[in-house]
């Protein structure tokens, strides 16, 4: 898990992930951001939206989301199997 603070008390850090194509398999985005120093997921929620950007909200529960938020700018806007990805950190939930 380079680069990540991980702590069993951690706030569940989620990431969302957008414009990925419907058919890429959840492996597959594990494969991805793992490769460049994400922590592997514990879950992911497929969002379908008008289906013209399909997206995931991934899960990460043993990860606070300030380590994600170091991570994000590895990612975000990269082209990505024939599209520009957008991947946010969402706040945690006490900063709602």
């Amino acid at each position: 898990m380079a680069g990540a603070i991980v702590s069993k008390e951690a706030d569940m850090g989620e990431l969302w992930v957008s414009n990925i194509q419907k058919e890429v398999s959840d492996d597959e985005i594990r494969k991805f951001l793992c490769g460049y120093g994400f922590p592997s997921f514990d879950w992911i929620q497929r969002i379908d939206g008008t289906g013209a950007s399909p997206a995931a909200l991934l899960g990460f529960d043993t990860v606070h989301g300030y380590a994600l938020r170091n991570l994000q700018p590895r990612v975000h806007n990269l082209f990505w199997k024939n599209r520009r990805v957008t991947v946010q950190v969402l706040p945690e939930r006490d900063e709602y």
